[in-house]
């Protein structure tokens, strides 16, 4: 989650949050343009994948609770293959929160654990701060309150709207060779399993890009640092920082970064994986099962 110190922001930006697997429609609900697999019985805990992932990028964890668990691995459409659905001038992220919300709801699902990762994180944010009734406990895997802040602390959801509308524009603009060129460059520091950065290029060209621009425009402009204040739910962060060493991080100047932003949110407690990238599921996958089925096992 470290950036490098000097260039490239929104190339950093776009590193950070693209986040492509295959698409598994297999025996999937669609709600409201999402997609929703269900799988294993108990408690129901509903998985958010990050941008332009598919609820696939979640298989492996789902199967290490579902024992005990019922999964509800959830696809955002526009992402990874799924058709993308017209959002009428309303903000990304609380058009997929509501639809999330209104999806729990009509299954009568109560008490949920909420898992996301980086996008998907930030919405786990908002629907523990938005709705509190439906939220019993939360896992953000790598996701910050404010990404706009990872470089500039002081950094204002106003004043990065110029710059987030520069970034859409551009991604909207851009030659589609270009655009794909340029999101591959940026999956280096995602995985460090080679065979996984070949899958995220390979699904990245499957995501719709108008859908990936106004996703990435949103997250840029939604500072959740003051409002997570009201969350009250246990909240597990799981944190990288191994991708950026090599400029400079440690494990300890990383999760400052994080404790920095998470201050508000009083019941939080944050580890960060030892050799992990941004796609901990993958990187560091029996380190990240034993955390969440420790935290779900406590009452």
């Amino acid at each position: 989650m470290l950036c490098k110190k000097n260039g490239g922001y929104i190339a950093i930006i776009i590193g950070i949050f693209v986040a492509c697997f295959v698409a598994n429609k297999s025996n999937a609900e669609s709600f409201e343009g999402l997609d929703v697999k269900a799988d294993g019985k108990g408690e129901a805990v509903i998985f958010i994948p990050g941008l332009n992932s598919a609820s696939s990028v979640f298989t492996d964890t789902c199967a290490a609770i579902k024992s005990n668990h019922q999964c509800h691995l959830i696809q955002l459409p526009g992402f990874a293959g799924l058709a993308p659905i017209a959002l009428d001038n309303q903000d990304f992220l609380i058009s997929m929160r509501d639809k999330i919300e209104n999806y729990a709801q009509k299954k009568k699902l109560k008490h949920i654990y909420l898992i996301g990762h980086s996008l998907g994180g930030t919405l786990s944010l908002m629907i523990a701060q938005h709705s509190p009734e439906l939220v019993e406990k939360l896992v953000i895997i790598d996701a910050l309150p404010f990404y706009s802040a990872i470089q500039n602390p002081a950094a204002t959801a106003e004043l990065m709207k110029p710059q987030a509308e520069q970034m859409r524009n551009m991604m909207l603009n851009q030659p589609r060779e270009d655009y794909l060129k340029y999101g591959a460059q940026n999956l280096t520091s995602m995985s460090n399993n080679p065979a996984r950065i070949a899958l995220l290029t390979d699904w990245l060209k499957t995501s719709d890009s108008a859908t990936t621009a106004n996703a990435m425009y949103s997250m840029m402009i939604t500072d959740l640092r003051k409002p997570i204040a009201t969350i009250k739910v246990p909240t597990l962060v799981l944190g990288a920082w191994a991708a950026y060493k090599n400029y400079g991080a440690t494990k300890e100047s990383t999760k400052a970064i994080f404790a920095v932003q998470y201050t508000e949110l009083k019941n939080v407690d944050i580890r960060m994986s030892e050799t992990g990238y941004h796609f901990l599921m993958w990187d560091d996958g029996n380190w990240v099962n034993q955390q969440i089925t420790e935290f779900l096992s406590k009452k």
